[in-house]
């Protein structure tokens, strides 16, 4: 089968390429900007466009499928030559259902904490022996992309995200992979540029529970409000099963243990959330049929997924972080983490605002009280970002008062935000670095290591 890509260089739509690549199918590609790592991943396996932009010669009728990632706009000059021709076009998510209409399909969705219970699975079910194919959102330590697709493996397991499909497929990428085993680690407001009400954003997860397959099973987080009552009113003929956080018994220094069957297990992540998230992906796991004695032994090397409360380097005085948060859920449920494990240090936590939702005025009261936990809140944000998103201009004050927190340090360049780092160095310290962008070019690595000179 021959397969095209327009807009490649995602990072979901890379390591799809990929994965159907391994599989063997043959494999083509454009985009306009290939960024890292995405460009070196696809030279490694010769997937690279030998040009970037948008080449409608290109798309010919020996093409079977197009896959079209949501960077691509409805007028794509391919698209349009490929709707033309009649070839059939798919977006990222309708082609893995495609792919996986005959395995056992594993959905993790929720505001929050899917990636990395994703991960959590996936890790586990790396030593179980049972054979699966997934799609995660973030590079997972042990696996080599973020997509496995095989004709052998009865299971799929996959990161249930919210957002919409395609430019032509307003529908959330979850609401088309139809979940044998569902899962929803809570609600929180998000996506306001597609979803301008928290009731709009609800009943996409309402929606979401309708489509579990018949008899299949829904786990939902225990302590959610909004979740539980959508979850009473969701219709019958599905097994629903609630959970809470495992039970922790924190240790010195960046350690914490949990009791499993009996047994104290030490583990490398920490806060709350990752143990809910801990708990609802042993509660999977356990239903796909590992064994408590595979999950004693994988839970403790488990070390996170990429960016998600992610340590970037440390010495004896200071410890850096990264993550990517940006949500308020997410955002909160982080800097609560980090103060939580280390309550006799400083905590320096520094905010991008990034995406539309965080940019917006009308949703920046959603922020009250997510850095109340930092000693030294810190945002930063471009107006020009705010200028390409159309948005109104925002201010400190409008900041400010959506964080409800007069601490608050904002800046606008990236120049001082990293003179304003360096002059704050101290012992006893952790810095927190949470974007899904950059910092204006801030390259984290560099500045962690100036921090620790």
């Amino acid at each position: 089968m021959r397969i095209h890509f327009i807009a490649i260089g995602g990072s979901a739509m890379h390591n799809l390429a990929i994965a159907l690549h391994i599989k063997g199918y043959q494999i083509t590609g454009s985009d306009d900007h290939i960024f890292e790592p995405s460009r070196s991943r696809l030279k490694k396996y010769n997937l690279l466009p030998e040009k970037e932009g948008w080449y409608p010669e290109k798309i010919t009728k020996d093409i079977d499928v197009v896959v079209v990632g949501m960077h691509a706009h409805k007028d794509n000059p391919e698209l349009e030559k490929a709707i033309q021709l009649g070839i059939k076009t798919y977006s990222y998510p309708e082609f893995l259902y495609e792919q996986s209409r005959d395995k056992k399909r594993v959905v993790i969705g929720g505001s929050h904490g899917k990636t990395t219970t994703t991960s959590m699975i996936l890790h586990i079910l790396e030593s179980s022996g049972i054979k699966f194919d997934y799609m995660v959102g973030a590079q997972l330590k042990g696996f080599e992309v973020m997509v496995k697709l095989t004709d052998d493996a009865e299971v799929i397991i996959m990161e249930g995200d919210e957002y919409l499909s395609s430019p032509l497929d307003p529908r959330p990428k979850f609401h088309l992979y139809r979940p044998h085993i569902a899962a929803i680690t809570g609600i929180a407001w998000d996506h306001i540029n597609v979803f301008p009400t928290f009731e709009n954003y609800l009943s996409q997860f309402e929606k979401f529970i309708e489509l579990i397959e018949p008899n299949g099973t829904l786990y939902h987080y225990s302590q959610d409000e909004a979740l539980n009552r959508i979850v009473k009113d969701s219709k019958d003929d599905i097994n629903k099963v609630s959970y809470n956080s495992l039970k922790s018994s924190e240790q010195d220094y960046n350690l914490n243990q949990i009791e499993y069957a009996g047994q104290q297990i030490p583990l490398k992540v920490f806060g709350d959330h990752n143990l809910a998230n801990l708990q609802l992906a042993i509660k999977i796991c356990k239903e796909l049929g590992v064994s408590d004695e595979t999950i004693i032994q994988a839970i403790p090397h488990f070390e996170g997924a990429s960016n998600r409360l992610e340590l970037v380097d440390s010495n004896e005085d200071i410890t850096i972080y990264k993550d990517f948060a940006h949500a308020p859920s997410k955002l909160k449920a982080t800097v609560e983490a980090i103060k939580k494990q280390y309550p006799q240090r400083e905590i320096i936590a520094c905010l991008e605002l990034h995406t539309y939702s965080s940019l917006n005025k009308k949703f920046m009261s959603e922020y009250s009280g997510t850095m109340d936990k930092a000693d030294l809140p810190i945002i930063y944000f471009n107006p020009k970002t705010v200028e390409r998103k159309r948005l109104p201009k925002l201010s400190g004050d409008d900041i400010e008062q959506g964080f409800c927190n007069d601490d608050l340090i904002i800046f606008t360049s990236p120049e001082a935000f990293t003179s304003y780092i360096n002059g704050v160095i101290n012992k006893n310290q952790v810095f927190l670095f949470m974007s899904s962008g950059d910092f204006g070019g801030v390259d984290i690595k560099e500045l962690s290591k100036k921090i620790l000179e």
